[in-house]
């Protein structure tokens, strides 16, 4: 007897990458939840293991740290503290330091769990309401498996970006079921946190469009947007808020100056963040090259984050995170028109990556921090607890770690030259400051000169002997004392002199 033919495998030439279902969806049953979130609770709990191993994890989080410590003493953002961010992050710093106390960034390390698990949830929630149970559980798993696929520092701070992702998977969430005001909101918040985040108002807005919006939900859409930002720049300054989020940041955001070193960096985090993607890319891939590609807003939301990604050309790590929340549900939209074992696998592959970015979070020294902690330990010993000291370098933890006040609203030596984003070219100096700080800063010196100046650069272009103003206060009213790994410790001649 003639064997039967093998079953040919199923073809998915032709076929289309599913888009949202056209009936309607009732809510998600309780029982799918109450099995699904624990799951996910878990797992972003233990990929968040690292976050907890160290004090902090990069100089943003030290950033928000001392801002939020300003803040609490009655300080104003963008006056008495100033940053290129909006204020949504530093507030949720202060808010938690108001509750929890300022000495430890635990709290918030609680909350970037909570953040990737809302958005984890949010992210399973679209994708169940398209494809179905088995595709909400697969979209977040494999965003909470991807998430932490950057270098540590990058991936386990609890940043501005980790934050703010929930706020672009709630904008598409909301935008998915049409509650245009609430998709708004999200979307405003989203930028609040960190302006990239309002990229993801491109695929809202195909989304409205493609329903053929009537004019009371682009009222709705738009009173969401401005309400949250307008209420955002009054309770700061307008002017200062439209500045440093905004109008500010022109030399900063600059391709000119170490173009070789700032695309290094940006392939090398594009090869990471594919590393960490192996489960997802190759079914992506395959799919848009068999397959007639449909699901445009999720495309949109990618290439919305792509952009959002480019804009600065700087490519920190940290900035790829906003790249995860669509490449997981683009993953699990291929997956849903390949064979069921590519979803097997790719979730093996998701998880193999993530144990070793898991064990890499681990067990990574921390040289810089160590440097940070000895560097306080210093300014502590030689300064009273009323004393302001400057920190003359890129790690504002520093003030942080040694309980001490900063003696100048700029917390970085990079606002003052240019040297923010990692540059380490000819657009690096005094002139090349933002717009007003060195007589804002000269102002603050004369009226509250620093008991200690504590000069970091060790060797970068920022040094003192490169930025004459900083050069000739030193010169006049300071003398070096220590040197510790590098840095140079100056005190004032009269506060030697008690």
């Amino acid at each position: 007897m003639l064997a039967a033919p093998a079953a040919s495998p199923r073809s998915v030439r032709g076929l289309r990458v599913p888009g949202p279902r056209k009936e309607h969806v009732p809510e998600p049953p309780a029982a799918y939840w109450r099995r699904l979130l624990p799951l996910l609770a878990a797992l972003a709990c233990v990929t968040r293991l690292p976050s907890f191993r160290w004090p902090l994890w990069n100089p943003d989080e030290g950033y928000l740290a001392v801002q939020a410590r300003i803040l609490a003493d009655g300080g104003e953002l963008y006056e008495t503290v100033v940053d290129r961010k909006p204020p949504l992050v530093p507030w949720l710093y202060a808010g938690a330091f108001a509750l929890f106390g300022d000495s430890s960034l635990l709290p918030l390390k609680v909350l970037a769990v909570a953040a990737q698990l809302l958005t984890a949830v949010l992210l399973a929630s679209l994708a169940r309401r398209r494809w179905g149970n088995g595709a909400g559980r697969t979209a977040g798993v494999l965003y909470l498996l991807v998430s932490i696929g950057l270098n540590p520092e990058d991936a386990q701070a609890a940043s501005f970006e980790v934050f703010m992702l929930p706020c672009t998977a709630a904008a598409m969430w909301c935008a998915d079921r049409r509650r245009w005001g609430a998709a708004g909101a999200a979307v405003a918040c989203a930028f609040l946190a960190k302006q990239t985040g309002g990229a993801v108002l491109l695929p809202v807005l195909w989304l409205l469009w493609r329903g053929g919006p009537p004019r009371r939900d682009v009222l709705r859409l738009g009173a969401g947007l401005c309400a949250p930002v307008l209420a955002a720049a009054a309770l700061t300054t307008p002017s200062g808020f439209l500045f440093w989020t905004v109008t500010g940041s022109g030399a900063y955001a600059s391709f000119t100056g170490s173009e070789l070193h700032v695309l290094g960096r940006g392939l090398a985090n594009a090869a990471v963040l594919a590393a960490a993607c192996a489960g997802l890319l190759p079914p992506v891939v395959r799919v848009l090259r068999i397959a007639r590609t449909g699901a445009a807003e999720l495309w949109l939301w990618l290439a919305s984050s792509v952009a959002a990604v480019l804009l600065g050309f700087h490519f920190f790590g940290h900035y790829y995170l906003q790249l995860m929340p669509p490449l997981a549900l683009l993953g699990t939209a291929a997956l849903q028109i390949l064979p069921r074992e590519r979803t097997a696998r790719a979730l093996v592959t998701s998880g193999c990556a993530c144990a070793l970015f898991l064990a890499w979070g681990l067990l990574a020294p921390r040289p810089e921090l160590a440097h940070a902690t000895r560097l306080a330990e210093t300014v502590r010993a030689h300064t009273g607890p009323q004393d302001r000291v400057l920190l003359w370098g890129i790690h504002p933890e520093g003030y942080w770690l040694a309980d001490r006040a900063p003696a100048s609203r700029f917390l970085t030596a990079g606002l003052l030259t240019n040297y923010s984003g990692g540059r380490n070219g000819p657009q690096v100096g005094e002139k090349y400051a933002v717009q007003g700080a060195w007589p804002a800063f000269r102002e603050e010196w004369r009226a509250h000169p620093p008991a200690l100046v504590v000069d970091d650069s060790r060797g970068k272009p920022y040094a003192p002997s490169r930025v004459p103003s900083l050069r000739r206060a030193l010169a006049v009213g300071y003398e070096p004392v220590l040197w510790v790994e590098g840095a140079v410790v100056y005190v004032r001649v009269e506060e030697r002199g008690r």
